[in-house]
């Protein structure tokens, strides 16, 4: 093999932004959501919250940066850090999480079906699934349910969400 040819043979092809990408992207913006929490061991009662939602693209596109915050009777009752991103060795996408329950990180993946994105972690409360509803411009719906073995699914919240400006 000439010189050429090994240049050629061990060039590293740079990351290319994919449909995943572009399809995530549709989360960039500021975002305002009424909010239904179902009643669980962290809120026995449940009820109303809304929920602000700041997304920014970073990285030259690869990643979506999530800030939320929950709100529930006038006072920020929950807060989270979100990253989203393509993962081409798992072939998904992944949503990595943080809050302000103390709770360590939840790495989630999965796919999108369409404009719906829903991805799946297991910890030690068990699965949790998040479905993200992107169908629509400018709004979205989130929905998250849990399950301690994995099939059986009880809902945890659900959210309605408004592009702000």
């Amino acid at each position: 093999i000439g010189s050429r040819e090994k240049k050629e043979k061990f060039r590293m092809n740079m990351p290319q932004i994919t449909e995943a990408h572009r399809k995530l992207e549709k989360l960039v913006g500021t975002w305002l959501g009424q909010e239904k929490m179902s009643p669980s061991p962290w809120d026995p009662q449940g009820g109303p919250a809304t929920g602000k939602v700041q997304n920014r693209l970073a990285l030259n596109g690869f990643f979506i940066v999530q800030d939320y915050e929950q709100q529930r009777n006038g006072s920020a009752s929950f807060a989270g850090h979100c990253v989203f991103g393509w993962d081409p060795v798992k072939n998904a996408c992944v949503m990595h999480w943080f809050d302000s329950m103390g709770s360590p990180p939840a790495i989630y993946s999965g796919q999108f079906q369409g404009d719906v994105l829903t991805v799946t972690t297991q910890g030690a409360f068990g699965h949790t699934r998040a479905v993200f509803d992107l169908a629509k411009e400018k709004q979205y719906t989130f929905k998250m349910d849990v399950s301690q073995d994995g099939s059986v699914w009880h809902p945890f919240m659900e959210g309605t969400y408004v592009r702000q400006g």
